[in-house]
């Protein structure tokens, strides 16, 4: 089975070919450069690989939440392709691909989360079992100090940019019940390639069309003006105000 993979919904561009089971990446941290440089790495990728277009069987996307535009791009790149060639789309969720950098151990919780700016983080909870992840609750997006973790666990693995969002809020308020965390990490479309392979395996590729983002927030654009009035309204609420924990 051939696959090819775009995961663009944070600062990381990142773009893989599934070759059954061979995993072929190209990984930056490049702001604002995903449009230049994604469509270059696939056909890179594709002829490194020995791979035509026309013998993929599968595309696969990082469908977010993430940064608004980078999951809008992904999504486009990966219908356009798709339509063209008459092929299914695999989405999976950006934190689940995130969460593959955690390298968990079976029985092991970890914590995936995404700094989402304006004072939020994305996150989910997962467990690693022996078929792979499992999500413990849904996706959100919140402020840190309202993220919780579920169980009593107190060996959790935490990836993402989410524990150095805030000033590390996240990290310092849960911090005592990881066992280890990596604020640096970002989701890697060679890991997308994998979870998209067994969901591709399992049945559960889709029409291109009916691929919907994952952005979480209801007002996925807000001006500039409603982010000033966001950031003065949740300083006006900070941890001495009454009710404010």
């Amino acid at each position: 089975m051939r696959l090819l993979a775009f995961e663009t919904a944070t600062e990381a561009c990142s773009v893989a070919i599934w070759d059954d089971g061979r995993v072929l990446e190209r990984f930056e941290i490049a702001p604002r450069r995903h449009a230049e440089l994604a469509l270059p790495w696939a056909e890179a990728l594709l002829g490194e690989a020995g791979i035509a277009r026309s013998q993929l069987d599968v595309v696969a996307v990082g469908r977010g939440p993430g940064a608004f535009t980078g999951v809008r791009l992904a999504i486009a790149l990966v219908q356009g392709i798709a339509l063209a060639l008459d092929r299914p789309v695999v989405a999976c969720s950006t934190l689940e691909v995130l969460a593959m950098r955690a390298r968990a151990a079976p029985g092991v919780p970890v914590l995936a989360a995404i700094d989402a700016r304006m004072g939020e983080v994305y996150s989910q909870a997962f467990m690693q079992d022996a078929e792979g992840l499992r999500a413990l609750g849904p996706a959100r997006v919140s402020a840190p100090d309202a993220v919780d973790l579920p169980g009593d666990a107190t060996a959790w693995s935490g990836v993402g940019s989410g524990f150095s969002a805030v000033e590390g809020a996240l990290q310092s308020r849960l911090g005592a019940r990881f066992a280890h965390i990596d604020a640096a990490a970002l989701p890697h479309a060679a890991d997308l390639a994998h979870l998209a392979a067994a969901a591709f395996a399992r049945g559960e590729a889709i029409a291109p069309e009916r691929v919907e983002p994952a952005y979480l927030r209801d007002n996925v654009a807000l001006t500039l003006v409603e982010q000033v009035a966001l950031r003065a309204s949740r300083r006006a609420a900070a941890p001495d105000t009454p009710g404010a924990r």
